[in-house]
């Protein structure tokens, strides 16, 4: 074999290698939907081990464009999370599989219960092929109550910035560029009710990952465990 061809050879071996690395790459940068997510069944769930939320009706992500996070004020979050993007936002309980309108987008609600301890708003945008930056997420899930608890809080953290209400009142607000951390931002003491009670938040994010993990904690800081997720 003269130099010509074993320098083709080797040119051909190492465009095939890079190739196989490329293919590898990609499949590695674009995970299914299921790699974190499963449908909700309607089998009584009940939170993680740490007392984390793990099933939620989750809207697909509402284009809202921002090249930065650092626009998440206080101020510029409850303007944007007041618009009314679709009817009823802040009283409706969506069906799995429901439609709404926004400005030219067409979304659906998706019932889904998380594989992890948080929720991978960005892996179940780009497992629907829908946009990952600059967006407005949106999510709902029920809560069943043995009893009444008082002096409960809210755990949240989120990236980016978060709001959250327990049965239409504002429970806690995350605000910045920020991280998900867990137990980032605790609200004032709550009571959940007897029977249902319907937890709603809305995430919003410019560049980079997006995701939330919720869960309920008790006055001496024990996660809330002896309680039921439904999203009915």
């Amino acid at each position: 074999m003269n130099i010509f061809h074993r320098k083709s050879l080797l040119a051909a071996c190492i465009a095939a290698i890079m190739g196989l690395h490329g293919y590898a790459q990609k499949n590695e940068a674009s995970p299914r939907l299921s790699d974190y997510f499963s449908p909700a069944t309607t089998n009584t769930m009940s939170p993680d081990s740490e007392g984390f939320i793990q099933r939620w009706l989750l809207l697909e992500p509402i284009d809202k464009p921002n090249r930065s996070n650092t626009v998440f004020t206080d101020s510029y979050i409850r303007e944007a999370f007041a618009t009314e993007y679709f009817p009823n936002q802040f009283t409706v309980l969506p069906k799995d599989g429901d439609k709404v309108k926004v400005g030219k987008q067409k979304l659906t609600w998706h019932a889904l219960d998380s594989k992890l301890f948080n929720v991978k708003l960005f892996r179940f945008a780009s497992g629907l092929k829908k946009q990952v930056y600059g967006v407005l997420f949106w999510a709902v899930t029920v809560i069943e109550c043995p009893e009444d608890m008082e002096n409960i809080r809210m755990s949240v953290g989120s990236n980016s910035a978060s709001m959250w209400w327990l049965n239409g009142e504002e429970a806690v607000i995350l605000s910045g560029d920020r991280r998900m951390v867990k137990d980032d931002c605790l609200s004032r003491r709550l009571t959940l009710k007897k029977g249902k009670n319907i937890i709603r938040g809305a995430i919003i994010n410019g560049p980079g990952m997006s995701d939330f993990c919720v869960r309920f904690l008790n006055e001496n800081g024990t996660p809330v465990n002896n309680i039921t997720i439904s999203y009915k």
